[in-house]
């Protein structure tokens, strides 16, 4: 079916679900693979992009992705804090699931998911997804990792601060920034307001592989990252803030 090629087959899941919720439903049909996408709902489950008032979102608008109804997978209580899996998982769009993702559904019902709705970066009124960021960072040769957060800015309200991490062969530079800065001004547009752009040897993230942003923001803002008992490599963080004070620095020096 593929001649002799291994499909990258995308999901998403959580803890409290047991399983995916969204993905190529393989076993019953392979579906045209869309990079990035989680492809579709699976069987079962009953879902809706919704604004933060409950109505639906339309066709490629961004909003929140609720689960309309339980299903056999969902965790049906949080261990001692009944009153939390309410409130949190519940009660934020009445009556439905609340994911904490950030989402849209195109013209063909396949799912693109932009992060978690708390690391939604808002610049000058446009709402842009870290994993939107990052993706757009990837689409570069050079770019072996990428981890984007926003940062709070006067004029703007925010701006993008993005990591990476070069891969080997590639040396950092100005002109390898400038087409980093191109490429996302490609991918996403004018929109996508890049503040700094900062090389570093890795970014920090847990054992589990997921970015750490709050300690990315910390960094940025000068504050101490807190617990990082979790983190696969502390000296990520070490690394991170010495890029970051090296970037102010080069922006004194430029003013």
């Amino acid at each position: 079916m593929f001649k002799g090629r291994i499909p990258v087959i995308d999901h998403m899941w959580q803890t409290e679900t047991s399983g995916p919720m969204f993905g190529n439903p393989y076993g019953l049909g392979m579906l045209p693979i869309k990079p990035g996408s989680a492809t579709i709902p699976m069987p079962g489950i009953e879902a809706e992009v919704m604004n933060l008032d409950g109505k639906p979102c339309g066709v490629n608008e961004k909003g929140i992705m609720v689960i309309k109804r339980p299903f056999p997978g969902l965790t049906p209580a949080l261990w001692g804090e009944p009153e939390r899996y309410g409130r949190d998982y519940w009660n934020v769009i009445p009556n439905v699931y609340y994911t904490g993702d950030s989402a849209q559904i195109d013209e063909h019902g396949y799912v693109w998911f932009a992060g978690r709705a708390d690391e939604i970066i808002k610049i000058a009124g446009h709402r842009i997804g870290t994993i939107e960021v990052e993706t757009a960072l990837l689409t570069h040769p050079a770019v072996a990792e990428s981890a984007v957060i926003g940062r709070p800015d006067e004029l703007r309200g925010e701006v993008i601060s993005a990591f990476v991490v070069p891969r080997q062969g590639f040396v950092p530079s100005d002109d390898l920034k400038k087409q980093l800065l191109d490429t996302v001004r490609h991918e996403l547009g004018p929109v996508a307001v890049i503040g700094e752009l900062n090389f570093v040897d890795m970014v920090p993230k847990t054992r589990s592989g997921k970015i750490m942003r709050r300690v990315l923001r910390a960094v940025t803002q000068d504050k101490n990252p807190g617990d990082i008992t979790t983190i696969e490599d502390e000296g990520s963080v070490e690394e991170v803030r010495q890029a970051w004070h090296q970037m102010r620095e080069e922006l004194k020096n430029a003013g």
